[in-house]
Parts: structure tokens; sequence; C-alpha cells
């Protein structure tokens, strides 16, 4: 395993666990948007939602190719949700103070909610950056393009970097890329039986207890090297 000295963070259901229930808000009100926009019943409405998520990669770029969408109306009205839900997570964000090098949020959601996001977990002052959907150009994960972008826009060496994810398919051109890879798996997220998980070099159901258990306790210069667990 190559020295690490970037790290890369999903934000939803990854900085914080799926229980905490923050993104079935958003969840709700993408359908509450496309049945407004569209007049649709309810239910009408979440499958569209549904079935641009797994056609686009985001119910987002769906409405922005077939709806001509405003982007960021669309952003602010579903990332309007209560924060409050999540609690400061110190346990988090002592384990991230250790990382070496520099830690950033990659996400297909908006700068605004990812800042929310880590501000209620405590662990703001620790990130170098957040790369959102505004800076991949509204081109969610898992396109190629905007981990690309993301990687020359911060100067990142990706044989050096590691990414987690909740969705593990985003973690495809990560590892084409040479990153290494880590999916931090949840029961609403499962992977399909037999499915091909060869780009997951690693797979936890616990991000803190995986960082802590993989990594030492006190680094000491600025890189560390990683071994898979057991």
């Amino acid at each position: 395993m190559d020295n690490i000295d970037t790290w890369i963070f999903d934000l939803d259901n990854t900085l914080y666990p799926a229980s905490a229930n923050l993104f079935p808000q958003i969840d709700k009100r993408m359908k509450a948007f496309i049945s407004n926009l569209l007049q649709l019943s309810p239910d009408d409405a979440f499958k569209l939602q549904k079935e641009y998520y797994w056609k686009y990669g985001t119910t987002l770029r769906g409405l922005m190719l077939n709806h001509k969408v405003e982007p960021d109306e669309f952003l602010a009205y579903v990332h309007d949700i209560d924060h409050s839900v999540l609690k400061p997570n110190r346990q988090l964000g002592a384990v991230l103070q250790t990382l070496p090098g520099r830690k950033f949020i990659y996400t297909n959601g908006s700068e605004r909610h990812a800042i929310n996001v880590a501000d209620r977990l405590g662990i703001s002052h620790l990130f170098d950056g957040i790369f959102d959907i505004r800076a991949s150009n509204y081109i969610p994960k898992p396109e190629p393009a905007p981990y690309r972008d993301l990687v020359a826009r911060h100067g990142i060496d990706a044989t050096r970097a590691i990414m987690f994810e909740d969705i593990h398919r985003n973690l495809k051109p990560a590892a084409a890329l040479g990153m290494s890879t880590v999916w931090v798996s949840h029961p609403e997220n499962p992977a399909a039986p037999g499915e091909d998980l060869s780009h997951c070099r690693f797979i936890t159901d616990d991000l803190i207890y995986w960082l802590q258990t993989a990594l030492p306790r006190k680094p000491s210069t600025a890189s560390l090297k990683l071994t898979p667990l057991n």
C-alpha cells in the first residue's frame, strides 16, 4: 500500500451514519420539488426521482437535462432541512485530526449543505476544501471527469490518496485513477448478489472504527502506510 497524504470523504451517509436519518429529509424534499414542478402525484414524482437518479447519477442531473431546471434553485430547496438531528461527533473529530496530510469533502450535494453538516458534526476546521456539485460542473459521481477535476484543482497525487464512500460504484473512478478506496457500507445501500466489488480496496460498516484500527495512534511523519484489515 502506498503512503497516503490525501483523504477524500463523501459526505452524506459517510461522515455521518445513515442511521442519523438526515438524508431521508433530502429525499422527501426532492419528491416534493418534482411533484410541484411537474404537477405529478407524490408516487409518480418519487418514481421519476429514482429513475433519474439511476440513469443520470443524480436526480438533479436528470431534471437539468430533461426539464431545464435551474440547479441552484433545486439545491437550495432540497437542502433546506433540519440539520439539528446531527450532533457533534468528538470521536470522529479526534480520529480525523490524527490523519496526516490534507482532507477534502467530495459530495454530489452543495457546498452549503456540506458546511452545515460539518459544522453540526464539529469537524469543519479539519478539512482543506469541499468539492461539491457546482465545482464538478453539475456532473455527478460516478462520472470520471469530476474526479480528474478534483485531482487537478487541488494538486492531488491520486496514488497517495484514499477515498471513502457509502455508494460503492462511486469508488470505481477513484480506483481507476490509482486511489485506494474504502466502501462505508450500510443496509440502505447494499451491493447486489454477486456484484463486482474489486474496486473497493477495503469495506467497513463503521468509518470511525476503521480509521482507529487501520491507522497508527500517533502518526509522526507527513504520511503513513496503510495495511488491509483482517
